[in-house]
């Protein structure tokens, strides 16, 4: 009997949470426009909604940011995926079945799964894709994520060939795909549900960074057109044999350099849907006339990481006693309620009140609260082992809406620690993400995620494990620490849910001492809509369900 995978977290719990949340949707009822703007047939409209230029080419495994991701997620479905309730569906997958240990999974694969090219989606589909991510030689940005897959570390040699492929993918036939992994790991069914595990068609390889202007793949979507800084189109994949239900002719992925400007065009009608309100509105979207708005708890997680390569911020005492007295020295709560209109949850640890795993009293949650007295002991302590010098600089993109919540940042360092301490501004999105990526940014930097997955586990390994390190994926600050490796590692070899939280929960409790990124808070959905836009549903992502929009 084959076994079907079921999510490894509690689903009525986070389908609980998301029931609460959506009770707090708050509907603007005055000045409204009727529906007579409506498309006659909703299933042709093609829905706007905003954007920021994507980093790179569209390839999933080399995309790490959110102006990429967005679309990506659209155009490519893979084995598996997770609704707005947090339920697990079986996408190209028929059936996942692990080993007594979870170290072994053989994956059945659906049939009648076409590209858009009709190219089949087989079993090598995946495997050729995960090989190429995980090859050294073609330096993808989220080449870590298989890590976890036998074979991983005989990639990571700069002399291997471009086409040498993991060792523990075994195609058995076009339908069954085994996968052997390093160790343990009974959260991979739901890792699965990452971009960086879908698959791509023959076609790609022959030229990835062509193939990633123009992708072909399986989809609710297929992409229509791509007008470089102004605009991506994506219309309706009538091929694809998914679970995402497609209620429109198409989404137009608008790319705007300014929130404040998005904002306007929802408030004029010319934009459809905003999904993350510019500071500047926080205080007066929910009662805004023309739109509606939208409030709920969130997931994307917020802060800024200090490399370790910076002068007095290296993985030793010194650098450990100025991280924590940068983070008591910082009024979360001040800020969220000033500057976000409480549109934020404070940070009490590295994960979300979204996951199952988030707690608010972890051994070192203290390091996360507003001591400025303790703040400034530990600075001086710090200066006893090398006298402080220089400015603190925190970087961000000015192309959202970070500058006023960054200078009140650095405006509490400044005042609590007596240094100079001041925001760093890059115009656009992807201008930053080019300094961080190749470690030539000589600065702290703002940092946020997107969640991919239900699990804390989606916050850990990418942004902390020495596997995503030094380019290899999305720890940017380099951060290694063996002890953290072997608590993460231990931790997901627990089948026994309540054992893999505390286990998880144990690794965040040394992250709280090392401070790899200085968490702030978790973004809420605070987001519009225009008023004949209907059906607009938020995930655990915090990003609306496009293909669910209609108007």
């Amino acid at each position: 009997m084959k076994l079907r995978i079921t999510p490894l977290f509690p689903v009525k719990r986070f389908a609980a949470m998301a029931a609460a949340c959506v009770m707090l949707v708050s509907v603007a009822a005055c000045g409204s426009k009727s529906d007579s703007g409506a498309t006659a047939n909703p299933g042709e409209a093609i829905i706007s909604v905003n954007n920021t230029e994507p980093q790179s080419p569209l390839v999933p495994a080399d995309t790490n940011e959110m102006g990429g991701g967005k679309v990506i997620r659209y155009l490519f479905e893979g084995l598996v995926s997770y609704d707005v309730n947090g339920k697990q569906h079986l996408e190209v997958a028929k059936s996942i079945t692990p080993n007594d240990d979870a170290s072994q999974f053989t994956i059945v694969i659906n049939d009648g799964w076409k590209f858009t090219n009709g190219e089949a989606v087989t079993a090598s589909s995946f495997a050729d894709a995960w090989s190429y991510a995980a090859n050294v030689k073609h330096a993808m940005k989220q080449a870590s994520r298989m890590s976890i897959i036998k074979g991983y570390d005989e990639l990571q040699d700069p002399n291997v060939s471009d086409d040498a492929k993991l060792s523990g993918l075994e195609v058995k036939d076009d339908h069954t795909l085994v996968v052997t992994l390093n160790h343990s790991d009974s959260v991979f069914p739901v890792q699965l549900a990452h971009q960086s595990f879908f698959p791509l068609p023959s076609v790609a390889y022959k030229d990835i960074k062509a193939f990633g202007k123009n992708p072909i793949g399986n989809g609710p979507y297929k992409l229509k057109s791509w007008d470089v800084s102004k605009s991506i189109t994506v219309v309706k994949n009538p091929d694809y044999k998914g679970s995402r239900t497609v209620k429109n002719g198409g989404i137009e992925f608008r790319v705007y350099t300014d929130e404040d400007s998005a904002y306007a065009d929802v408030l004029a009608g010319n934009l459809d849907v905003l999904d993350a309100v510019p500071s500047s509105a926080v205080k007066t979207f929910r009662t805004a006339k023309n739109v509606t708005a939208y409030s709920q708890a969130g997931s994307t997680y917020q802060g800024f990481v200090i490399p370790e390569r910076l002068d007095h911020f290296g993985f030793d005492e010194e650098g450990q006693l100025r991280r924590q007295a940068i983070s008591m020295a910082i009024n979360r709560k001040q800020i969220v309620d000033k500057v976000f209109s409480n549109t934020k949850t404070v940070a009490t640890d590295f994960t979300s009140p979204l996951v199952p795993e988030y707690s608010k009293d972890l051994k070192g949650a203290a390091n996360l609260e507003y001591n400025p007295e303790e703040a400034k002991k530990l600075w001086a302590q710090a200066n006893k082992i090398s006298p402080w010098s220089g400015d603190f600089k925190i970087a961000y993109n000015a192309d959202g809406s970070h500058k006023a919540w960054v200078d009140a940042v650095a405006n509490q360092i400044k005042n609590t620690l007596g240094i100079n301490a001041e925001g760093d501004s890059y115009p656009t999105f992807s201008d930053i993400r080019d300094r961080v990526t190749d470690r030539t940014i000589a600065t702290a930097f703002r940092s946020g995620w997107m969640l991919d997955y239900p699990s804390a586990e989606d916050y850990l390994t990418p942004l902390y494990s020495s596997a995503s390190a030094d380019g290899h994926g999305s720890n940017d600050g380099d951060y290694k620490s063996p002890k953290f490796d072997q608590e993460l590692a231990d931790a997901l070899s627990q089948t026994d849910e309540s054992k893999r939280t505390a286990a998880l929960q144990e690794a965040q409790e040394t992250l709280l001492q090392d401070l790899p990124s200085i968490p702030l808070w978790c973004d809420n959905v605070a987001a519009v809509s225009a008023q004949n836009v209907k059906n607009v549903q938020f995930d655990y992502t915090n990003m609306p369900t496009y293909n669910t929009i209609t108007k």
